[in-house]
């Protein structure tokens, strides 16, 4: 049997630690498209994401596992979603790098590390601050998405003694870390309660563009927003204008409507926000954890066994 590694970060790892393990399974790949569907022909299983043209240069195509939790990249393979192929995803193998990230970017904006680290680089010792510093606890959190990523930030909130709040897609049970659990008519009165907004549920046509401009001005001018999960779904320029009007007190951005986030986007040159460059998920533990799923995916498959972590192709998620 013959599988298709698609994912470039996959290729020396994937098949210099497990070909000893699978002996009857010939991994294949390539650095293009076009490479990749010269060897497609005969491949039942992908690993990592593919196009519409891969897609149609494997008739055998049974399974495709994603690399990430997200699968968003299906929108360009139409044909896929439409078939019998089963998709899986790693979702829960980032929850917890994820989660450190988003920790890491609300501490950075709340203490005013940038103001201190742009001091300390002036060999300066200054206490004070543009603005005041705050403290977590007791403050709201409200999470947009409580998937595992969602929880796992829920989990470290609550650790921080903060009030979590919550909306989702769907109807979720509620942790005993979490005060509040609403479907999505309740996201008017999380952006309103909430001192910090976490966006952390996946890219679909549902919840595309769905934080738009008029839901962001509910928000506190107190308040931090964390977009962590997908760029287009909070509405961008408006979150510029109220970063340059003081009408928002920070912001932690790891992805963005565009990415890479092209050099005259102005969110740039906002005042105190924090970018980083789609890495929240990027650890030692992950690349493990993505891993592991995939391999143990791979044994059921051979076993005839029922997959982890199918996707609702339909749902996009």
């Amino acid at each position: 049997m013959k599988v298709l590694v698609t994912s470039g970060w996959l290729n020396q790892d994937f098949v210099d630690r497990w070909q000893a393990d699978f002996p009857n399974v010939e991994f294949v790949g390539g650095s293009n498209e076009e490479e990749l569907m010269a060897v497609a022909g005969d491949v039942e299983v992908a690993f990592g994401s593919v196009t519409e043209n891969v897609v149609k240069s494997a008739p055998n195509l049974k399974w495709v596992q994603s690399g990430s939790a997200g699968v968003e990249w299906m929108r360009h393979a139409p044909s896929l979603i439409d078939s019998d192929i089963q998709v899986t995803n790693t979702r829960g193998a980032h929850a917890t790098t994820i989660a450190e990230h988003t920790f890491g970017m609300l501490v950075f904006l709340a203490r005013r590390f940038d103001e201190t680290y742009e001091a300390q680089k002036r060999h300066e010792w200054i206490r004070g601050s543009s603005t005041p510093r705050t403290g977590l606890v007791g403050l709201t959190m409200g999470i947009i998405g409580l998937g595992q990523i969602g929880r796992a930030i829920a989990k470290r909130a609550h650790a921080f003694e903060m009030n979590v709040i919550a909306v989702d897609v769907n109807k979720v049970p509620k942790p005993d870390y979490v005060s509040e659990v609403r479907q999505l008519d309740g996201l008017p009165d999380l952006m309103r309660k909430s001192d910090v907004v976490v966006v952390a549920i996946p890219i679909t046509a549902e919840t595309r563009g769905m934080v738009h401009g008029e839901l962001l001005r509910m928000m506190k001018p107190s308040a931090y927003l964390l977009v962590m999960s997908r760029g287009g779904i909070i509405d961008e320029p408006t979150l510029v204008d109220m970063l340059h009007n003081n009408q928002l007190a920070g912001a932690g951005l790891d992805v963005a409507a565009t990415e890479p986030l092209p050099a005259d986007n102005p969110l740039w040159d906002c005042p105190r926000i924090i970018i980083t460059p789609h890495n929240s998920p990027s650890s030692d533990q992950t690349r493990a954890n993505v891993m592991s799923i995939m391999k143990e995916n791979l044994k059921r498959y051979l076993a005839g066994e029922q997959l982890n972590n199918l996707v609702d192709k339909e749902a996009g998620y």
